[in-house]
Parts: C-alpha cells; structure tokens; sequence
C-alpha cells in the first residue's frame, strides 16, 4: 500500500501520441477498503482543460493511466492530480 499520494512524470515525455502517468492513493486508516474521489485532468498551456483522464471514487493503491493526445496540437500540457485537498500538477510536451 503506498503511505502517500504521489504523481509522477509522464513516461516518455516528450512523447507522440501517447503517454502514461502514474500515481498512487495512500490508506486513509485502518480501513483500506475506503476509496477517494480522484481527478486526474490535463491542461493546455493557458490553463484551459483539454481532457478528463480520471474522475471517479478509487480505493488506495497504485495506478497507471494512458493518455493518447492525437487529437492535440504539439506543446507543453500540465497534469493535474487532485484528491481532497491534495494536489500536484507536473509539466508534459506533446512534439508531433
């Protein structure tokens, strides 16, 4: 079980079309079983969001999630992971 919410760089970045991001979601307590509402979005360079990856009830654990940008224009994209109030953004480049 990881013991804190983290969220790492996209692999590989640069990337074309497609990347995958990781993250996990610690145990809240003795419950394992209790899951979180967890946002994953992406946004473009002047903060407007581009897509949705994750927006759902998960339980603690370690995640990983695809994300194809075909539809992108090439730029830098942030990342966002929110999860109550927990969140971190880390920094993407889409090259075609």
């Amino acid at each position: 079980m990881p013991s804190e919410f983290s969220l790492s760089q996209n692999y590989p970045n640069p990337f074309n079309p497609s990347t995958t991001i990781k993250y996990s979601i610690p145990s809240l307590g003795m419950l394992h079983e209790t899951s979180q509402q967890i946002q994953l979005k992406v946004y473009d360079i002047l903060g407007k969001e581009v897509a949705t990856l994750v927006n759902e009830n998960q339980k603690p654990g370690f995640y990983k999630i695809n994300f194809n940008a075909s539809n992108l224009s090439s730029g830098i994209y942030f990342y966002a992971l929110k999860v109550g109030s927990f969140f971190q953004t880390k920094k993407m480049i889409l090259l075609r």
